[in-house]
């Protein structure tokens, strides 16, 4: 293939799943998830007891639980899901100009696997999409330093594009109000949550420029200073889906979910708002999970089920979930401008 006819490889990178829900497949998924350094951000002697001495063995039970009641006939939705996006873009893009590959951050399909194919293809160039819209060291900066551990034991290294998030894309945007408008058609809701996946506080001050990031107001404001501020994207993103929807400001909310130990985690916590709201007599309430974009354990499990679960208890009446963007059409129009766009 002569250069001017060589492709651009695109890599669509999502977090990743077990094989199946059996409890050792699971114990595989949360040991090389866990032992990432970008995760559990210790030293490894200290982390590789705590995930594979504590974590994992005792875990893993409980989580394949979890898993089984997630999985369907067609197995773990975050891969199909992801799987499906690739399909549906497919006939989108000129394959004379791209090749299209998709990976999973853990276990499979992996992104050495997917970048073996397009380096056997000879690209020109690699456009790797991490399938999360707000950047975090934790789940961006892992497939963005993967990519560069693997792609750096090539002879030949080709251009190697990243985009670190897409926050504010129109299509991402607009993907989530279509969501949000068809919940509201038939219900109104006293309450609009947005939950996001939360993180350690130290993590957001790890990356903070110059000592920005104060974990409070600053947020209220996306600026260059913060633009790389997991939770300043996260508040920024609800802004964005909230004009977009006209929700009244008062009736917003954004929080984090997902904590793990005893450190702290970045806040409002999820858990307390549920206790706030219903405390308040706050009756129905309609809540979106823009950190991920494929149904997984943290939207369907955790958000769907577990928090309805408590808002119900607690006195609510009603807790809807908008579902993930999955394979739908303004969200693959979106995908297809990230990845084929000039930067």
């Amino acid at each position: 293939m002569s250069q001017n006819k060589a492709k651009t490889g695109i890599l669509l990178v999502n977090l990743g799943t077990p094989d199946s829900t059996a409890t050792g497949d699971v114990r595989k998924y949360l040991r090389e998830f866990l032992m990432d350094g970008r995760v559990i951000d210790f030293p490894f002697i200290p982390r590789w007891m705590l995930v594979n001495l504590i974590i994992a063995p005792f875990r893993a039970p409980k989580s394949a639980g979890e898993y089984r009641k997630l999985w369907t006939e067609r197995g773990s939705p975050l891969l199909f899901h992801t799987q499906d996006l690739k399909e549906k873009l497919l006939p989108l893009i000129d394959h004379s100009k791209y090749q299209l590959e998709i990976a999973m951050r853990y276990q499979s399909p992996g992104i050495e696997e997917g970048l073996k194919a397009l380096n056997k293809a000879n690209v020109k160039e690699i456009v790797v999409l991490p399938l999360f819209p707000q950047y975090a060291s934790a789940t961006n900066g892992s497939v963005i330093d993967r990519v560069m551990e693997l792609a750096r034991t090539w002879q030949i290294i080709p251009n190697i594009r990243f985009i670190s998030n897409f926050v504010d894309h129109p299509l991402f945007l607009e993907a989530w109000a279509e969501l949000g408008k068809e919940m509201m058609a038939d219900q109104e809701y006293d309450r609009f949550l947005f939950s996001y996946h939360g993180l350690p506080e130290r993590q957001i001050r790890k990356g903070s420029v110059d000592g920005y990031c104060r974990l409070g107001d600053c947020c209220a404001h996306y600026t260059k200073k913060n633009q790389f501020c997991y939770r300043a994207q996260c508040f920024h993103t609800t802004r964005l889906i909230a004009e977009k929807l006209h929700l009244p400001q008062e009736k917003v909310v954004t929080c984090f979910q997902s904590r793990l130990g005893k450190d702290p985690w970045i806040k409002p916590y999820t858990e307390d708002l549920i206790r706030e709201m219903a405390a308040d007599g706050i009756k129905k309430v309609l809540v979106f999970s823009p950190a991920f974009v494929a149904d997984c354990l943290e939207t369907t499990v955790e958000v769907g089920e577990e928090y309805k679960e408590q808002f119900i208890e607690q006195g609510g009446e009603r807790w809807d979930l908008v579902p993930s963007l999955n394979s739908r059409d303004t969200w693959v129009h979106c995908v297809k401008d990230l990845v084929t766009s000039e930067p």
